[in-house]
């Protein structure tokens, strides 16, 4: 059987430190603890937008999370999105977890934020395991959960007012594009001509679904045996829109080898490994078990790299306008370059 260690919290980075004393003072207040609880905090290592951390108090555990200090763009962190997609999906869909409790007026930590329940086990960032029939089922369990996402009846759980489905394509193609022009700071052609080739190639909407917007790999729990993932995070982009977009988005994580030495970096974790299957493998899943069908799964792949690369710009600018210090952020503009050509390749060769 494979094992791998636990995913493990860490001393809060410089800058993003929370206020132990007005957090403590909450957290007596909303579970009903004493005043001098011991409080503990560290910090998750992965993500670069909303931040994580581990919150022990007293004898329990929480992980609360909150918008990254500095940030823009305020819609991207929507805290109140978060707590009301896991709120009303975890009776339903048993790897998304329950909410504790949520400060949305942000006098407490500077910015809204809010508790979930510790959901213990493996998140697979850089290591991949060694057995090929583990490598297998670790990518089969992504894609189905993926799939179990995306049959949910959302408005029999509460959700169908969480999103607008009619136009859905067109919105997000509009929106990431205008988004890229509000937080550009290099010239990248390919930016703007594989922009401007979604623009002209949307395909009409499909049967909508309550999708997550952010699925890979370093956004879901395993089971220490890696044969179950026990938990899905970073809920802060999750709608009701066509599920291939979302499919796409998750594509577009799925580097390869032949993608290019950018693709081969940490931020891609760890589809590159060797015996890790293909993309074309991971979209046949998909489509196998969900049943779901397409002609336009160039257009898909494309935007989930063109929506990634601008999302990394938005980080970026972050950092360009000194707005964050974090040393993670300096190369993004080359994974953003990197990325539109990659979906401009994709355009030109009409293949994932």
């Amino acid at each position: 059987m494979t094992t791998v260690p636990e995913d493990t919290a860490r001393a809060v980075r410089a800058g993003e430190e929370l206020d132990l004393a007005k957090l403590g003072a909450f957290l007596a207040k909303e579970l009903g603890s004493a005043a001098t609880t011991t409080l503990f905090v560290e910090q998750f290592p992965g993500g670069h937008s909303n931040l994580t951390y581990l919150v022990r108090h007293g004898d329990q555990e929480y992980v609360l999370r909150r918008p990254p200090f500095g940030s823009k763009v305020k819609s991207a962190h929507d805290m109140g999105r978060e707590v009301a997609v896991l709120s009303k999906l975890a009776p339903v869909y048993d790897r998304a977890p329950k909410v504790i409790a949520y400060e949305p007026t942000g006098d407490v930590l500077g910015a809204p934020f809010y508790l979930m329940e510790r959901r213990r086990g493996v998140i697979l960032r850089k290591d991949a395991p060694d057995d090929p029939a583990v490598k297998l089922r670790i990518c089969e369990l992504l894609i189905d959960a993926l799939v179990d996402l995306h049959a949910v009846d959302y408005t029999a759980a509460g959700l169908g007012d969480f999103g607008k489905p009619a136009g859905y394509v067109e919105r997000q193609v509009t929106g990431w594009i205008e988004r890229y022009t509000n937080s550009q700071t290099d010239d990248i052609p390919a930016m703007t001509t594989a922009g401007g080739w979604l623009a002209t190639n949307r395909p009409a909407d499909s049967a909508p679904a309550l999708i997550h917007n952010d699925f890979k790999f370093d956004n879901v729990i395993f089971d220490p045996a890696l044969d179950r993932i026990t938990g899905v995070l970073d809920w802060e982009m999750a709608t009701i829109g066509d599920p291939l977009m979302d499919l796409g988005t998750a594509l577009s994580y799925w580097a390869q080898a032949e993608d290019g030495g950018v693709f081969q970096s940490g931020l891609f974790g760890i589809t590159t490994k060797p015996g890790m299957p293909p993309r074309t493998q991971i979209a046949a899943r998909y489509f196998e078990r969900s049943g779901r069908r397409t002609d336009s799964l160039v257009f898909y792949y494309a935007f989930g790299l063109y929506k990634t690369a601008v999302i990394l710009q938005q980080i970026y600018y972050r950092f360009a306008k000194g707005l964050t210090k974090d040393q993670r952020f300096a190369p993004f503009i080359l994974i953003v370059r990197a990325m539109a050509e990659q979906a401009q390749r994709a355009i030109d060769l009409g293949s994932i």
